[in-house]
């Protein structure tokens, strides 16, 4: 059944904030291409220093639960694309701090185990990350 939200449109700008694109494209590599995608094992060892592994491994961690619990197709653009989808924005809007109602939209009301404490933590490493790179002060 197709959904208002199962547009593939690029609605939405990227991410204002630096650390919130590098975790967009984070989770876009390891969506389209594996959870070990060296792509993004690059660029979060370039982003984050010696802590990239806690940064690839919360990424992972957040596209793995969702890929689990989710009732619905969590629509992503490819990983160099000039824009969000909604899907995206919801998601980045999670990582961002957002409440069980962004949850509740991005999975059609699946139980929330585990995904929605995994978004703030890789909210709290993309942060650790702007820090350590000056890219907010």
């Amino acid at each position: 059944m197709a959904h208002s939200h199962d547009s593939t449109t690029l609605d939405l700008p990227l991410p204002a904030r630096r650390e919130k694109t590098l975790g967009l494209v984070l989770i876009r590599r390891m969506a389209g291409h594996g959870l070990n995608d060296s792509r993004a094992t690059m660029l979060a060892m370039d982003a984050a220093g010696p802590g990239f592994p806690k940064l690839l491994v919360v990424a992972r961690a957040l596209v793995l639960e969702l890929a689990r619990t989710s009732r619905r197709r969590i629509l992503l653009a490819p990983c160099c694309a000039a824009g969000m989808t909604r899907d995206e924005g919801l998601l980045i809007d999670m990582i961002s701090g957002g409440g069980l109602e962004l949850h509740a939209a991005l999975t059609d009301d699946a139980p929330c185990t585990t995904a929605l404490s995994t978004a703030r933590a890789l909210g709290r490493e993309l942060e650790r990350v702007a820090l350590r790179n000056g890219w907010r002060r």
